[in-house]
């Protein structure tokens, strides 16, 4: 069957006027592109002058698309780079914990290794020392301040010797076992110890006080002590050696001078063990 010849849209009125209105845009423009077909034959300058206005007119609008198309063209760039950024930044952060972990480990190791060489140099200095110990506990919570040795008389370990670290004396031998003793603290209340100021020799006696600081007292009444004092052994009572640093003075008291210890044994992994300066005879022995 042949088509009809009416190309009438329906009986709508609204696509009969869209319809009319397409050819005549489509005329329009078609004598638009005549004349400026034309135009360009006849008056190449005329033509010229009217393509480059309507290049300036339609540049922003051109540039704008552009930009428009360059932004839809980078998202999936933009979103790999995101996810790769993201990635990175994740290896970046395990990457510092693991060298964090690292540089903690070395400067332990190296804390401990300059604790080491300053006991090593120590025992270097004492003639005939008895043992090194490992200091593997300590009371801090009570008033008695004591510590336990893994050495004992095994190793040769006696009760009464000094016990000191690389920066000065710890306390004395208590109670032994075979490969244990139990270490007298200078912070015990206990514990007396004959020092000297080192400054102008002044003798005191430097008694613990079961809170960690010492108390140091003297017989006379110009003491005059102040604060940064340093005091060390003297050797008198037998037990320690003279010169062996014991505390500086950190504050004032009524009748004395609170100090504190140049050796804290709650921070030494290590000790030395050594004989007393002046070992008392056994009993029964002659005297000399």
């Amino acid at each position: 069957m042949a088509p009809t010849r009416n190309r009438r849209p329906g009986f709508s009125r609204r696509a009969q006027y869209g319809l009319f209105l397409s050819y005549v845009i489509a005329v329009a423009l078609a004598l638009v592109a005549a004349v400026l077909l034309a135009l360009s034959a006849l008056d190449p300058p005329a033509f010229a002058a009217l393509r480059a206005t309507v290049a300036e007119a339609t540049t922003p609008i051109s540039s704008g698309m552009a930009g428009m198309g360059r932004w839809f063209a980078s998202i999936p760039s933009g979103i790999g780079s995101y996810i790769g950024v993201r990635d990175e930044n994740e290896r970046l952060k395990k990457q510092i914990a693991d060298e964090h972990a690292l540089i903690m480990r070395a400067r332990a190791l190296s804390y401990d290794n300059r604790r080491l060489m300053a006991l090593l140099r120590l025992r270097e200095r004492i003639d005939n020392p008895v043992v090194a110990a490992r200091l593997v506990s300590s009371s801090a919570s009570s008033t008695r301040r004591t510590a336990m040795l893994n050495a004992g008389f095994w190793q040769g370990v006696r009760e009464g010797q000094p016990v000191r670290g690389p920066d000065g004396l710890i306390g004395r031998i208590l109670e032994t076992g075979p490969n244990t003793a139990r270490v007298l603290l200078l912070a015990d209340p206990d514990s007396k110890v004959p020092v000297r100021r080192t400054r102008d020799g002044l003798s005191a006696i430097v008694a613990g006080r079961g809170d960690g600081l010492l108390e140091i007292t003297a017989d006379t009444a110009s003491a005059n002590f102040q604060p940064g004092d340093m005091f060390v052994t003297t050797g008198a009572g037998g037990i320690y050696a003279p010169g062996v640093p014991v505390a500086r003075v950190v504050g004032l008291t009524h009748d004395g001078a609170l100090a504190r210890g140049f050796a804290q044994a709650s921070s030494l992994d290590w000790a030395l063990v050594q004989h007393a300066f002046m070992p008392q005879p056994a009993q029964g022995a002659p005297l000399p």
